[in-house]
């Protein structure tokens, strides 16, 4: 794993929360409320954290026009760092 790669896991591992969202998008394409339900996150952080996961080039929008049902998916870079995303926290 190269130098910004590893920045990127840092980044990700130091929040529960980035760490649960970058694991539940995962291969897959979901709305913000379906990552609420499925991380136990409430809604007005989760759109924190994408915003957060977006701006570090993690976590991409895909249909960024919509006002809602939003579609996210991680980034090449994302897909890089999921499968070493380690869970400590409760």
């Amino acid at each position: 794993m190269d130098d910004e790669l590893l920045i990127k896991l840092a980044y990700v591992n130091i929040s529960t929360y980035r760490a649960k969202a970058t694991k539940a998008l995962k291969g897959d394409v979901k709305t913000p409320t379906k990552l609420a339900e499925e991380t136990g996150i409430r809604k007005n952080h989760i759109s924190k954290v994408l915003r957060d996961l977006k701006r570090e080039g993690i976590a991409e929008c895909v249909n960024e026009d919509a006002h809602r049902g939003r579609l996210y998916r991680l980034t090449d870079i994302g897909e890089g760092i999921v499968d070493s995303v380690v869970l400590e926290r409760k």
